[in-house]
């Protein structure tokens, strides 16, 4: 093993963006032996590769006590797509999880007591932070509470979840419930969405909207007559045309953005592919269409994620032109992890060297995170030893490199050791995310 193998394959490595479920889920409520093996993005890929829709659904019934007649229903589609990122880190759970070299029906049951072994109490975090060596994970978990986790600290910090206000497809009831401001115009929207910060934006590590699932990246500033208009209509029931759905989210996206940049927070934001299968719109999601955004509020801290793919090529220009821009490889080794190791070398030598960061699974289950965590490791280290072997880097350089994308990039755009104070205030004085919960 090299100094630069060694080194990745022990350093700290900043998880910066998951789905996971709360500790009550996975020890109470799955994953079994086929949901800890399949229940992630594979699962479009067995689609893409022949099987039924039925096939895959059986597959992660995790009520169907028949795991060979589950495992049977996409064994062709399985081994048309072992190979991919996906079916990589399939492949590692197997293997280094639950000793399997191949995935066969006598192994999946032999690997049930395992599997009920990891779901006991306190294996999430050992997982993912001792087999792992994971810093900490940042979560998405879809809400603006970020809670203090239970199950660790100072380990699960979480996002504040934008994505209803951008898409323009909030519910004023849920908002009023949530914060106790009913919205009936314009400016009790905007006074809603600073009690939202006001109240979680001290416990969030960062902003997440997603909203490219649900429209164009295509942003501009909107006039706030406009966007009046726009709520007008949406609080009488009426469906928006297009035109002023975008005006609304536009609107609320920069609010967002404007409540992130007085609450130090960093705004992810959703680029490139989607998760599934047969519904992309391909323009949607091309993070070229922010740079309105990005020049309008320099001061912001923008984290693209998931290399924009395939526009990889647009997230080099951008976190090369853009001071505020930085560029996430999320989800991205799985997706692609060819195109992933191609744009770690063409940051290396476009871009200033703390502005990537190498590694978040974006998944729900502890062990498909571990699985992309070691995908993320050995691709990277491929990248770099590549960049040592064609002499553009020494050793010494990729190690320094590699140490920069890993944990201390991270560091200096996140307030990671500032929310974990905080954190840790909200626990000591009552107020915590239930391990009961989901």
């Amino acid at each position: 093993m090299t100094d630069l193998e060694y080194r990745i394959d022990e350093a700290p490595l900043i998880d910066t963006h998951e789905h996971l479920w709360g500790e009550a889920t996975y020890t109470n409520a799955g994953p079994d032996i086929l949901q800890d093996l399949f229940d992630n993005y594979v699962l479009a890929d067995l689609v893409v590769a022949g099987a039924s829709e039925g096939a895959v659904r059986r597959l992660i019934d995790g009520d169907d006590p028949d795991v060979a007649g589950r495992f049977d229903g996409i064994r062709a589609a399985w081994e048309r797509s072992r190979f991919t990122g996906y079916g990589e880190a399939v492949r590692l759970i197997a293997e280094r999880v639950y000793g399997m070299d191949e995935i066969t029906p006598e192994g999946l049951e032999a690997a049930r007591e395992r599997n009920l072994e990891l779901r006991a109490s306190g294996e999430r975090l050992r997982l993912l932070r001792e087999v792992g060596k994971l810093d900490h994970v940042q979560i998405d978990d879809g809400a603006w509470s970020c809670l203090p986790d239970e199950s660790g600290v100072d380990f699960f910090l979480y996002d504040l979840n934008w994505r209803s206000f951008a898409a323009a497809d909030f519910e004023s009831e849920s908002v009023y419930q949530e914060v106790g401001v009913e919205i009936t115009d314009l400016e009790e929207l905007h006074r809603a969405m600073e009690v939202v910060f006001a109240e979680h934006g001290p416990r969030a590590v960062a902003v997440k909207t997603q909203h490219a699932y649900n429209r164009t990246l295509q942003w501009q500033a909107r006039d706030d007559a406009d966007a009046a208009r726009a709520l007008e209509k949406r609080l009488a029931g009426a469906e928006l045309p297009l035109d002023e759905a975008l005006c609304l989210g536009d609107w609320c996206l920069a609010r967002g953005v404007e409540l992130a940049i007085r609450h130090n927070l960093p705004v992810k934001i959703h680029t490139g592919y989607y998760a599934g299968h047969s519904r992309m719109p391909i323009d949607f999601i091309r993070p070229g269409h922010l740079c309105e955004l990005l020049a309008t509020y320099s001061e912001a801290r923008f984290v693209l994620m998931h290399i924009g793919y395939p526009y990889s090529g647009e997230m080099v220009a951008l976190a090369k032109h853009y001071p505020n821009v930085y560029v996430d490889l999320c989800w991205a080794w799985s997706i692609d992890p060819y195109r992933s190791l191609d744009l770690v070398r063409s940051m290396i030598h476009a871009v200033p060297i703390n502005k990537l960061f190498a590694f978040g699974g974006d998944t729900n289950w502890p062990a498909a995170a571990l699985a992309y965590s070691w995908q993320a490791r050995t691709w990277l280290g491929r990248a770099l030893a590549a960049e040592v072997k064609e002499g553009l880097l020494s050793e010494s350089q990729a190690i320094e490199v590699a140490e920069h994308l890993m944990f201390r990039n991270q560091r200096e755009c996140f307030d990671i050791e500032g929310v974990r104070e905080r954190l840790q205030d909200g626990v000591e004085g009552g107020v915590s995310r239930s391990t009961e919960g989901t």
